[in-house]
């Protein structure tokens, strides 16, 4: 096939498991784990953890990324359509709150496609970049229940030289906006636990406060008011970038100067623990515990 799933449009060739387009992928879901997952925001998390499945390459590949095993490299393995829908449903069946899908977006028409052929009986999550196309969001209409995205980058120089995507703040915000309007308001059962909705994740980068600021403000004014927001504090260098700042954390007082703006925009949402700055919160890919979820055939 010719590819245009993501914002790229790179209409490069894809067969089943090889791509010649910036992801480098073939059109199967290629699955690195899949497991529960304890460290995302508490109204996924919970007391049981998200049903995690973590892809391997990305659509924006971020040079920084805490995931460049996966992101980067075509590491796990390649399923069907229907071998994955057989997938969400063993890690359903471990009684997870929900079916979190990291970095989906490259694959989607598969993965739609696994969800049609057996929807979960519990939420499902779109947990991605940020960087999508509007089809995507349309095509995910009844399919996806809460969508995790991400606003990294707001000015094009930023965007451009940490994802060779100068137009990522245009395009993720369009894509945001749509979101919320699919999904409306966060909805949550009585326990806390989303039900459907929209959750919108910025993670701070050294350096670069007055980007988080302006993200802020984007949100402030081009958002639903209510449209929940979790500011991430847990960067760290783990890539041996040599662009300015992305060798060290982030300090106490930036992250305060984004929360204070944060605050005083009146916007709801999480915040993060300094110890989540650490790279044991990186959780490992093709261990044994994901790996007995995977099917062999179906």
């Amino acid at each position: 096939m010719k590819c245009n799933v993501c914002p790229r449009r790179c209409n490069a060739e894809r067969t089943e498991h090889e791509g010649k387009g910036f992801c480098h992928m073939g059109t199967l879901p290629v699955v690195s784990r899949a497991a529960a997952h304890y460290w995302e925001e508490p109204c996924l998390s919970g007391t049981r953890g998200s049903g995690t499945v973590f892809f391997s390459g990305c659509s924006l590949g971020c040079v920084f990324c805490q995931n460049e095993p996966i992101s980067h490299h075509d590491w796990g393995r390649a399923m069907t359509p229907r071998q994955l829908a057989e997938l969400f449903r063993r890690l359903e069946e471990t009684g997870v709150h929900n079916l979190n899908l990291v970095t989906p977006s490259h694959f989607a028409p598969a993965i739609f496609e696994a969800l049609s052929i057996r929807k979960p009986g519990i939420p499902v999550v779109w947990n991605s970049s940020g960087y999508e196309t509007l089809e995507t969001i349309e095509n995910a209409r009844g399919l996806v229940d809460i969508f995790l995205p991400d606003l990294k980058y707001y000015s094009e120089k930023s965007a451009a030289a940490l994802a060779a995507a100068p137009d990522y703040f245009e395009v993720a915000l369009a894509a945001v906006k749509a979101m919320c309007t699919q999904t409306g308001l966060p909805h949550y059962d009585e326990n806390g636990m989303m039900l459907s909705g929209t959750l919108v994740r910025h993670l701070i980068l050294p350096l670069r406060t007055h980007e988080s600021m302006a993200i802020l403000d984007a949100i402030a004014v081009e958002l639903p008011k209510g449209t929940p927001v979790s500011l991430m504090r847990q960067y760290t260098p783990m890539n041996d970038s040599k662009l300015p700042g992305l060798n060290r954390r982030l300090t106490g007082r930036e992250y305060r100067q984004v929360l204070d703006h944060m605050l005083e925009l009146g916007l709801d949402g999480y915040l993060q623990e300094k110890e989540a700055a650490d790279s044991a919160y990186t959780p490992a890919f093709m261990d044994e515990e994901s790996v007995k979820l995977f099917p062999d055939s179906v």
